[in-house]
């Protein structure tokens, strides 16, 4: 009887250890992207596509897109993160790139990509590639506007209250002049409850 007992605890210990134990996420399905995300208190996707979806919209609506007599250039540049997260930032301008793509009233070169042209000039003006179809520098479309911004936040916490402030941040540069073109901001601001968490 006393092994029994002892057995009988052992095996109650084990289970109260492993309930308590970290909890692994092994069973998954996909979810709908545009369902909003409040999982938590950080910067979300349904974040980003709010903000970046209210900037483009305002961007497209500017004379220097909607009454241009020619496509407009643009360049994406950086956004800097100015909250305490780590946020990655060339997701958000990534997606901004992306919408203004797929409107049609704009077109696009590619700074990340320019080592890698000047890499295949090279290679193209060495001999390796035919007269008829090797490119020389020379040739580019330069841009007319750059697009760069920043993303600011606020934290207040009262009690178990908590409220997260975001706001964007874009600026159209006319590269010409240096003057800024377009600008806007998209503010977002989530309130929280602390609830206490049990065993």
């Amino acid at each position: 009887m006393n092994k029994f007992l002892k057995l009988t605890i052992a095996l109650l210990l084990g289970t109260v250890l492993t309930s308590c134990g970290p909890k692994a996420f092994v069973k998954g399905e996909y979810d709908d992207v545009e369902r909003e995300n409040l999982m938590n208190d950080q910067w979300s996707e349904t974040d980003m596509q709010i903000a970046v979806k209210t900037m483009v919209e305002s961007m497209l609506k500017h004379n220097s897109i909607s009454n241009a007599k020619k496509m407009p250039i643009i360049m994406v540049t950086n956004l800097q993160n100015k909250t305490s997260e780590h946020i990655d930032t060339q997701s958000i301008m990534d997606m901004v790139r992306v919408d203004l793509q797929n409107s049609g009233k704009v077109a696009f070169v590619d700074k990340e990509a320019r080592e890698d042209i000047s890499n295949e000039y090279d290679y193209q003006n060495s001999g390796m590639v035919s007269e008829e179809t090797k490119k020389s520098p020379g040739g580019q479309t330069g841009a007319d506007f750059i697009v760069n911004g920043r993303l600011d936040s606020i934290v207040q916490e009262v009690g178990k209250d908590k409220s997260v402030y975001y706001k964007l941040t874009l600026n159209m540069t006319n590269l010409k002049t240096g003057v800024i073109a377009w600008t806007n901001y998209k503010q977002i601001r989530k309130t929280y409850k602390k609830k206490s968490v049990g065993l």
